[in-house]
């Protein structure tokens, strides 16, 4: 098992004036790639702050972070974005697109700041969006598409880098039963083609996609399990 993420005693601690708040307080978790994880925890568990680190959006207090073989826990802010632009994709709940682009245009979106040619840049978008079934659509603005189309841009458009690992933050939240569903079955897809997926949720069903739930609690890891399945292959 090759690892993607090597967390060693994370600690995040946010200064208020003469006060200071331990968010994290020494966290060591190791993802292997292809593992689809669940982050879980109730409200001010750290589960965000942690999805932050994890993302290269914050820096922890203390501990080390690798990334791929890479040290980014002590990196400066212009190695950190060049480590967002080509090792990670974000899914998030508010979607993120922008609303005068075609979805096609909003999936190539990444690959203009890393300085793709506009011909190879339309090509990989199709490429992304024929990953999530949404090819067909391709020259639709967002108001013309439903939540979970647009969900399915925002999915194609995190993977239009291929990023060693996608990261997706509450990505159901917007979205009703039947179309959660559907973009957690597209999830499932993109971990079995081979990519690692971590998913921050407070939704029990959604994490049951997973096949690991770390749950926290007060900065802390309460427990770490694997699917039985999951539990035979390591």
């Amino acid at each position: 098992m090759q690892p993607i993420i090597e967390l060693h005693q994370i600690r995040k601690t946010y200064f208020m004036g003469a006060n200071s708040l331990d968010v994290l307080k020494g966290i060591s978790l190791t993802i292997n790639k292809n593992e689809y994880v669940a982050l879980m925890g109730p409200s001010g568990s750290g589960k965000s702050t942690l999805m932050n680190i994890l993302g290269c959006l914050d820096t922890p207090s203390g501990g080390s972070y690798v990334l791929n073989g890479k040290d980014v826990s002590k990196m400066a802010d212009d190695d950190l974005a060049e480590v967002r632009n080509t090792e990670i994709g974000f899914v998030f709940q508010q979607f993120n697109l922008l609303p005068r682009l075609t979805a096609a245009e909003n999936v190539a979106l990444p690959l203009i700041y890393a300085g793709i040619s506009k011909k190879e840049r339309t090509e990989r978008a199709m490429e992304a969006l024929t990953k999530v079934a949404l090819a067909d659509r391709s020259h639709h603005k967002p108001n013309e598409m439903s939540g979970g189309q647009i969900q399915r841009v925002a999915i194609a458009r995190a993977l239009v880098n291929n990023p060693s690992l996608l990261l997706a933050d509450e990505p159901t939240g917007n979205l009703d039963t039947k179309t959660s569903v559907e973009v957690m079955e597209i999830f499932g897809q993109i971990q079995a083609a081979g990519n690692t997926v971590v998913l921050v949720t407070h939704e029990e069903d959604i994490a049951e996609y997973a096949k690991r739930i770390v749950r926290l609690r007060d900065g802390n890891i309460e427990s770490d399990n694997w699917k039985a399945a999951e539990i035979a292959a390591h």
